[in-house]
């Protein structure tokens, strides 16, 4: 059972997005226009470490993705992919739907770019939620539209792409279509996919996947619905995009729990490792191929094992184990409902199963955000921001 967001106005092919046309004329003088996208004052929360008088670097932050990101838009779906229950969220207050104690890496970004937390998708039915962006994530979501069918209702990223056009169509119809027109291309894009295809399909037996393909066509398949996927946001307008790849999978604690040995999975890792480095070359070739185009890509495996080999450095002691889990390396089952977690939880890399600990994701924004060309590539963020 897939879950599929669907539109009377949506997008298919290439071609390019009329924001004149969006509504027949009249539809769009529903309320007066207003600059809906322009930077203004975006208060952060303290907590995450931003200045909160300073001015957004961008009009707004759009963000794709799966559980590494989702913050809430699965909440209340009809699915075993769900974050919504304490101890999640336990250094937030309470559970929001993110997969994590705390903040999740699109956080910390969005609170450096000046601007605030992003609704989820679920949640941002009037144009003032999403006036400086919108979080579209679904974990168990995957590039693959099969990819986490086995967790029932999801949103793959082509439904959330989807979902992005019924966003602009909502800005076009509330504001104006040449305020949007204009800003769009201003805004930035963070897309991390690809997780999902491996670990909740490539390597589950019960998707046949392997039996289909070898890791490097496997890979290519992913490249290549990711890019027409991809090229969809551009000729959406969108010219500022991040794209995620994906970090050391098999060191995370329900790999570290099926190995015999408790080390890193190798096979796992080299499973990923080819869409990894097709991903930087689908970027170079994206900013070629696509006039204005400015796609930057995150090196997450690389961020990962500078964190484990120099985790010390950072402040982690604890880098074999889950914080909230049970079983072998606390990965054999994630973290369930009510569990008490670990105390000293910004000490652990991990903080259930699969997920980083919100110490770990401030981190790896911050890296994504200022980092070198070991971490970003052609740029970091905040070069991404200043174009």
């Amino acid at each position: 059972m897939f879950f599929l967001l669907t539109s009377s106005v949506l997008v298919e092919g290439d071609y390019a997005y009329d924001y004149d046309d969006a509504f027949a004329p009249g539809d769009s003088e529903a309320s007066s226009p207003e600059p809906a996208l322009a930077p203004a004052p975006a208060p952060a929360p303290s907590s995450v470490g931003g200045d909160q008088s300073m001015r957004a670097l961008v009009p707004a932050l759009f963000a794709f993705g799966d559980s590494l990101i989702d913050n809430g838009n699965n909440n209340k779906l009809f699915s075993f992919a769900k974050a919504n229950y304490f101890p999640y969220g336990i250094d937030l207050g309470g559970p929001t739907g993110r997969f994590s104690n705390g903040y999740t890496i699109i956080d910390q970004i969005a609170d450096l770019l000046g601007l605030p937390l992003l609704p989820p998708h679920s949640e941002s039915s009037n144009v003032n939620k999403m006036r400086y962006g919108v979080n579209y994530a679904s974990a168990a979501a995957g590039i693959l539209d099969i990819t986490g069918f086995h967790f029932v209702e999801r949103i793959p990223f082509s439904y959330q792409i989807k979902n992005f056009e019924n966003t602009l169509v909502s800005l076009v119809k509330n504001m104006s279509a040449s305020v949007v027109k204009e800003d769009i291309p201003k805004c930035i894009f963070f897309v991390g996919m690809g997780s999902n295809d491996y670990l909740n399909n490539y390597i589950m037996p019960a998707y046949f996947s392997q039996d289909q393909y070898s890791p490097q066509k496997f890979a290519e398949l992913l490249i290549h619905q990711y890019i027409v996927q991809l090229k969809k946001f551009y000729n959406l307008g969108a010219r500022k995009v991040i794209i995620a790849g994906i970090g050391q999978m098999g060191c995370i604690p329900s790999m570290l729990a099926e190995s015999s040995s408790g080390q890193c999975s190798d096979l796992v890792n080299e499973m990923v490792h080819p869409f990894n480095a097709k991903l930087k070359t689908m970027v170079m070739k994206l900013n070629k191929a696509l006039p204005g185009a400015h796609f930057i890509y995150l090196d997450m495996e690389n961020m990962f094992m500078d964190i484990i080999s120099n985790h010390k450095s950072y402040g982690f002691n604890v880098i074999d184990r889950g914080c909230c889990g049970i079983g072998r390396h606390r990965g054999e089952v994630t973290c369930l409902p009510m569990q008490t977690p670990c105390p000293n939880r910004d000490e652990y890399l991990f903080w259930d199963a699969y997920h980083p600990t919100s110490a770990v994701n401030l981190l790896l924004g911050s890296m994504a955000f200022y980092g070198g060309s070991n971490f970003t590539y052609p740029m970091n963020i905040e070069q991404l921001a200043g174009l």
